[in-house]
């Protein structure tokens, strides 16, 4: 790169600018980091400190807090739980999500617009609001209380999912379906042999941020089972925290060991699949 006199520069030469970005990232990176430190350090204390110098383990560290959560919560039970109904929730959203988002995107047929119109205006509609009639009709109406069903169903269908596929298909080239539909290719096969390879990052984005909603849900999975032996690990640590951490040795190492429990798999995702955020070549299929 040329420098101010037109001659170019050293290659790998930092300049100041190149320096001052750098200071500003690593300062950025240090500010959303910290939490995250401090809820770490914070539940491996041997004596409770609040104050910000607790960021410094002066005391030594030990698992103690994380031994106590053990013996009061199964936490391979808890989390076998939240795997299969976290699980559940992103098949059903990928599956469902997938064929509704190719359909609104690619497929033409009356009423169209009006049904994108409602899966909008459903966004807009918190869900604290929909527990109750959700309650009566899974609980009640179809007897799915304390059941793995009956925590994944109203969680199915995630519009914002249906969204995002949505709007991955309509960025794709028409003349790829086009040429497909010519050699004779169904819907199912265009969608699965063309589209899908395409729209990886958009997989990839579904099932980050469908991950996020249950893994974290606690009032629904406590509202449809009392069963210990079915609670996902949110429900289970939300009771440990709330019943019996307060009595423990370090009630604040014991609640900040649990939250570390509870967000270390959805960082640990997050960080495993973050590479695969990057928009694919949507042209790399088409000629000239």
């Amino acid at each position: 790169m040329p420098d101010k006199s037109g001659k170019p520069g050293k290659p790998g030469k930092l300049t100041t600018r190149n320096w001052s970005q750098m200071v500003a990232l690593a300062f950025g990176a240090f500010i959303f980091l910290f939490p995250f430190y401090y809820m770490l350090i914070g539940s491996l204390q041997k004596k409770p400190d609040t104050s910000i110098a607790g960021a410094i383990p002066v005391h030594g560290v030990t698992l103690d807090n994380y031994a106590q959560i053990n013996e009061r919560v199964d936490l391979v039970r808890s989390l076998v739980n939240s795997g299969i109904f976290t699980g559940g929730v992103i098949l059903f959203t990928v599956v469902f999500g997938v064929l509704a988002g190719y359909a609104l995107a690619r497929l033409h047929f009356r009423g169209q617009g009006v049904l994108f119109a409602l899966m909008l205006l459903v966004l807009t509609v918190p869900f604290q609001l929909l527990i109750i009639p959700l309650y009566v009709m899974i609980v009640r109406s179809y007897g799915l209380a304390d059941t793995y069903l009956g925590m994944i169903l109203p969680f199915a269908i995630n519009s914002t999912a249906v969204f995002v596929f949505r709007q991955f298909f309509l960025a794709l080239p028409e003349d790829l379906f086009a040429a497909a539909r010519i050699d004779g290719a169904s819907e199912l096969r265009i969608l699965w042999s063309i589209a899908l390879p395409l729209v990886r990052p958009a997989l990839v984005t579904a099932v980050l941020l469908t991950f996020i909603g249950p893994w974290n849900e606690f009032l629904w999975p406590f509202l449809v089972t009392k069963d210990a032996a079915l609670q996902p690990l949110a429900v289970s640590l939300a009771n440990y925290i709330s019943n019996i951490a307060g009595r423990a040795a370090n009630p604040y190492g014991a609640i900040l060991a649990g939250a570390v429990v509870l967000a270390a798999p959805a960082v640990a995702l997050f960080v495993a699949f973050q590479k695969h955020f990057t928009s694919s070549e949507l042209g790399s299929g088409v000629k000239g």
